[in-house]
């Protein structure tokens, strides 16, 4: 079947577009991701996207039929996803870092992205470095947290077509909608999960808080580190926590204002063994954790436990 008719609504400039339902977007997802369409006219369907942008109904589209392909994987309770898709340009890649600090409190973290980019330092180079599990397996993610650690699971493990659409930026050379779908991921099955949901502009932050309102999720978001769902280790941002689509006020956090007093001593290199080195250091104990990321594991934390106490009330009910 063709996504011609979809397109032709969506591909009419940014003026002129209007923007599919819910149930019109998961029908064009669903055969974009089972290759029942020609690369041109994904490439179509990319390149419209791009320029129309996705409205929040097209994205619950999206991420329905997204959700339905991925590798499901069960937890023993609350678990924390983080998306890591951008990987570090600038600054260390410090999301293996929030990772370990948060499952050296017992809770289950998993990491998802891709295994390489090759302008950019990935989260799953760091693991690597760091001798964490880089899961093949949903069993293999379980024994991960049995030992309290935190575990990767690249795109194509967890959901092999979405890999193959991100795949596409690099022919087309943009951005699609899986990437943003990418990051709002939830694969987890039977518990409720709490994913950590990052931007990089403010107008962004709108659209997702509209859409995790409307899916019901549970989450926290922020503006994160070069696209990364970790706190800016010189600053603290403003945590947004969701429960079951509820914004949280007693849950979230400001922004501070200006810089930290004191800065964190970071790595000189951003590459993947000097920052593995540094995180482990951090774990042990040699030295401070960054204070954003100490602020955002406890928010984090306190938003676990009470995600679990909701989980709790509704059984006994």
């Amino acid at each position: 079947m063709s996504i011609a008719p979809y397109i032709k609504e969506i591909g009419r400039g940014k003026e002129g577009a209007r923007s599919l339902n819910s149930e019109q977007a998961h029908d064009l997802m669903g055969q974009v991701l089972d290759g029942r369409v020609s690369d041109l006219e994904v490439g179509a369907f990319a390149m419209a996207m791009r320029i129309k942008g996705e409205s929040t109904d097209e994205l619950i589209g999206f991420l329905r039929a997204v959700h339905e392909r991925c590798l499901p994987i069960s937890p023993n309770g609350p678990a924390v996803i983080l998306p890591s898709y951008n990987g570090a340009r600038k600054l260390p890649n410090l999301t293996a870092l929030l990772a370990l600090l948060l499952a050296q409190e017992g809770v289950p973290v998993l990491v998802h992205g891709p295994a390489c980019d090759p302008s950019r330092i990935t989260t799953a180079s760091v693991f690597h470095d760091l001798g964490l599990t880089v899961a093949a397996s949903a069993e293999e993610v379980h024994h991960g947290w049995a030992r309290r650690e935190p575990v990767f699971m690249t795109t194509a493990t967890l959901c092999p077509p979405l890999a193959r659409l991100l795949d596409v930026r690099w022919v087309v050379g943009l951005r699609n909608p899986g990437h943003t779908v990418a990051k709002l991921l939830d694969p987890t099955v039977g518990v409720s999960a709490l994913r950590v949901v990052n931007h990089t502009h403010p107008e962004y932050g709108a659209a997702l808080t509209a859409l995790l309102n409307r899916a019901s999720a549970s989450a926290m978001l922020l503006r994160g580190t070069e696209g990364e769902p970790v706190a800016d280790p010189r600053r603290s941002p403003k945590l947004d926590v969701f429960l079951r689509g509820e914004l949280r006020a007693d849950l979230s956090v400001p922004a501070q204002e200006g810089v930290l007093t004191e800065l964190p001593l970071l790595p000189r290199s951003i590459d993947a063994a000097t920052t593995a080195v540094y995180i482990q250091s951090v774990v042990s104990g040699e030295k401070p954790a960054p204070a954003p990321l100490t602020r955002q594991v406890d928010v984090l934390l306190r938003a676990v436990q009470a995600l679990a106490a909701a989980a709790t009330q509704e059984l006994s009910a």
